[in-house]
């Protein structure tokens, strides 16, 4: 427990002056007779072979894109091609010592990483691995395309599998490696090892966090490394991902047994821009990528500068770095300088480098040095090299000849790209295996001891109202479905703010401290992207992660690992990977402005995120059921203004499992005269309305808890309308933007013919959330929702309107922008 390490002031208070460790830069000295005992000849010359062929395929692509064709085949790539010539050594030798469980997250510009990975898969793996993994590999489409390539040998041809289903990747066909929907910047090949790459700047440094959380909790082989370009330490995530790679507690306060700190090495292609911003001397001030792992722990990250134009100094770098990973003594942070001499793309002149500097460098070149250190060693010779060079080139030219031709190559249909938005599939559990739990003892265990003890219903036997003491609450009902699923998926695993000790800010947690080891339940930093984005990353890698955000307002501190990495995932691999991601999300009031805000509907237009708000403790149980047995990611929205409700609408919260179904909505009360159609806490509001709507006015109301922001089900919508003719949807989200207007629209298209009146959508004020004293001027209130009836809808007699929610009000408060 936290508490247990005490926090001394007498210590904290001490004058004391902190001394750095040396960082070491370019330290290594080569030596040929050691590299020829450390790695033998075949596999010295394979390195010149990789990074001849790396060159050749960057070569090949940005002819394309600055010609139109590459050697008389000519082809219009309309993608990006963000190119890595002159960084070849740094990814191959990054490869040379690792194996295929040993994962690589890239960058935009990782068509070399890809190949590197790929090519030092095959040349480790026997013919019967490789067989094996290529006919399984989509049904065997890549293979069947690798075939008609000429090969000499199971290994030639699984070049030929690799150089196809990368560019094919790239071109967008259906048997690249992710059926052509990934594209250039975010192919991959899972099985050798080659994970994600991402087209936002610093994007996989979170993401491999959690990948490597993953392995240390699961007990899995390997390490994981991060690839960002330099210009990434100007992106908060990437240090978000270092401080949470850096937590003391993996050796403070998590069992030994599990083995220390995750085994994440972030590596920086140090190539000194970020397009056209010059990181060391412009845009940054730390001279030294690897000075920065000096304030992240007192290791120094073990930081250490390599020279990446020397393929060696890398695969020795690697090797080191990773014994001290397995050993559960990291992070580790590298600083591999390269140098990229061509622009940040195609078409980017490189106005802002000296022709001199890219000379030096070309001068330079990783590639020709290499070379010409096996010539002077006598293990090949400049014709070997030229011969080996002119194989590759022919290679390519087969393989390019393939993917470019629409017949033998086509594209994914629309059909397919719609099909893999989801993976719609249900698991108790990620793998096999017993969890690891601690008090599960419903007789000793306090949280499940007083829930014994409650009511399962808001109302007792005699129809009274139970006090919320010894009420089954919301909050019971989804540390129900937590704790239901801890105890049959040993991969789950929850993180966020105040998580462990405090039973998470709002007492959900409680009780899953005393049952859990720390590894599977634990605090993270006030890191909102890395939360979600090391979610994004354990989840791709094959657990189940559910992460918590305190408050809605918090989705902005990690909108790119919602809204680009865990939407998107799925579709991007064309489906073979699976997104078990629950982010739960508390939509709060009381705390003003920055902790107030329901953000539906910015969730509602994400494509690939599914998206609940349960308004009851039954939904609150049944639909986290839902979310913890899919392979979806899913924001689970909850309301703070619930989460001490007791279950009104059925008859009991059951103890037992159960789901709710998929996007139906629940209708809460029926009638005839007008259909209320709410989503979260103003359900509560909705039922009030009813009453007074019935004992005032006559008006008989059906209450419609919508519950699913997506995927919806219209039916029941549609239905009540056809019976009502009018609807009202109200929400606690600003009325401008909010999701209901798409499910206004809907219903208008579904609905028209049987409307009296258009519908009508209640929402908050356009305004900032004000102090919790004002509250009554923000959220809908049953003032408003009688008022709007009476102004929008039908008009309700003798009553007189409290507020203002007239047509013209509507073009006022659009025309005033609130």
């Amino acid at each position: 427990m936290p508490k247990s390490l005490f926090v001394d002031p007498k210590k904290v208070r001490k004058a004391e002056i902190l001394k750095i460790k040396d960082i070491p830069v370019n330290q290594y000295q080569s030596n040929f007779e050691k590299e020829l005992k450390t790695y033998g000849a075949d596999r010295l010359k394979r390195i010149l072979y990789d990074m001849q062929t790396i060159r050749a395929f960057e070569t090949m692509l940005n002819t394309f894109k600055t010609q139109g064709a590459w050697e008389n085949i000519e082809y219009n790539h309309k993608g990006p091609a963000h190119l890595s010539m002159g960084q070849e050594a740094a990814a191959v030798g990054q490869c040379v010592n690792l194996g295929i469980d040993d994962f690589i997250f890239g960058s935009h510009r990782s068509h070399g990483e890809i190949l590197a990975k790929c090519y030092s898969a095959v040349e480790k793996l026997s013919e019967k691995e490789l067989e094996k993994i290529m006919k399984e590999f989509l049904g065997g489409d890549t293979l069947k395309m690798a075939e008609k390539i000429g090969y000499k040998n199971v290994k030639d041809l699984a070049e030929n599998f690799v150089l196809y289903g990368t560019l094919a990747e790239i071109f967008a066909r259906n048997a690249g490696f992710n059926r052509g929907l990934g594209g250039s910047m975010h192919a991959y090949f899972l099985p050798f090892g080659s994970m994600p790459n991402n087209a936002i700047v610093g994007g996989s440094a979170d993401i491999a966090t959690g990948s490597a959380l993953f392995k240390r909790i699961n007990k899995k082989k390997g390490i994981v490394i991060s690839n960002v370009g330099d210009a990434a330490l100007g992106c908060g995530p990437v240090w978000e991902a270092m401080m949470m790679a850096a937590m003391d507690q993996y050796n403070n306060l998590w069992p030994e047994s599990v083995g220390g700190a995750p085994p994440i090495l972030f590596n920086f292609f140090n190539n000194f821009y970020g397009m056209g911003g010059q990181t060391c001397g412009e845009t940054m001030g730390y001279q030294y990528v690897a000075r920065v792992g000096a304030g992240v722990n007192p290791d120094n990250m073990h930081a250490e500068r390599v020279d990446g134009y020397n393929p060696l100094a890398v695969a020795d770098a690697i090797a080191r770095k990773k014994e001290i990973l397995l050993k559960g003594k990291g992070p580790v942070l590298l600083d591999t300088i390269t140098y990229r001499v061509s622009g940040h793309s195609p078409s980017d002149a490189s106005s802002y480098r000296t022709k001199e500097e890219i000379e030096a460098w070309e001068k330079a070149d990783a590639i020709e040095e290499y070379k010409n250190y096996l010539i002077k060693n006598k293990l090949i010779t400049k014709s070997d090299a030229e011969k080996q060079e002119q194989a590759i080139r022919e290679k390519l030219i087969q393989v390019v000849k393939l993917a470019v031709n629409d017949e033998e190559s086509p594209r994914a249909s629309a059909a397919f790209i719609e099909s893999v938005m989801f993976s719609n599939t249900k698991a108790e559990k990620m793998e096999e295996g017993k969890p690891e739990v601690l008090d599960v003892n419903p007789e000793t265990n306090v949280r499940l001891k007083a829930i014994a003890g409650k009511t399962r219903s808001a109302f007792g036997a005699d129809g009274k109202p139970v006090s919320k003491n010894k009420t089954f609450q919301y909050r019971d009902g989804l540390f129900e479905a937590m704790f239901h699923r801890f105890t049959i998926d040993p991969t789950m695993a929850a993180w966020g703010e105040e998580n462990r000790d405090w039973g998470g800010a709002f007492a959900v947690y409680r009780g899953l401290t005393e049952a859990l080891p720390y590894q599977r339940l634990f605090n993270s930093p006030i890191s909102e992207a890395a939360i979600v984005g090391a979610g994004v990353g354990y989840a791709m890698s094959g657990g189940r992660a559910v992460v918590e955000l305190m408050y809605c307002d918090f989705m902005g501190r990690a909108g790119d690992e919602i809204f680009n990495q865990a939407s998107k995932w799925q579709s991007m691999s064309a489906g073979l990977l699976k997104m078990p991601l629950t982010v739960r999300v508390s939509v709060g009031n009381k705390y003003g402005a920055q902790h107030s805000q329901d953000w539906s509907a910015i969730v509602a237009a994400i494509p690939g995120l599914k998206a609940v708000f349960p308004a009851t403790p039954y939904d609150a149980k049944g639909m986290l059921n839902y979310a913890l047995r899919g392979t979806d990611p899913v924001i689970f929205f909850e309301s703070q203004k619930l989460y001490d409700k007791g279950e009104e609408f059925e008859k009991e919260v059951p103890a037992g499992y159960y789901e709710v179904p998929e996007g139906e909505p629940a209708i809460r009360k029926t009638g005839k005269d007008i259909t209320i159609a709410t989503l979260g806490a103003t359900l509560y509001t909705a039922m009030d309305t009813a009453k007074i709507l019935q004992e005032k006015y006559g008006m008989d109301a059906e209450v419609i808890d919508i519950r699913w922001i997506n995927p919806l089900n219209y039916e029941k919508l549609v239905e009540s309308v056809k019976k009502t003719g009018k609807i009202l949807l109200a929400s606690d989200a600003a009325e401008r933007g909010s999701y209901l207007h798409t499910v206004a629209s809907n219903i208008g298209a579904l609905a028209f013919d049987y409307l009296d009146a258009p519908p009508a959508v209640l929402g908050s004020r356009n305004w900032i959330t004000p102090a919790p004293e004002c509250e009554h001027y923000y959220f809908p209130s049953t003032e408003w929702m009688l008022d709007t009836i009476h102004e929008r809808i039908i008009p309700l007699k003798g009553h007189t309107p409290k507020s203002v929610q007239t047509t013209m009000d509507i073009m006022r408060k659009n025309r005033m922008g609130v």
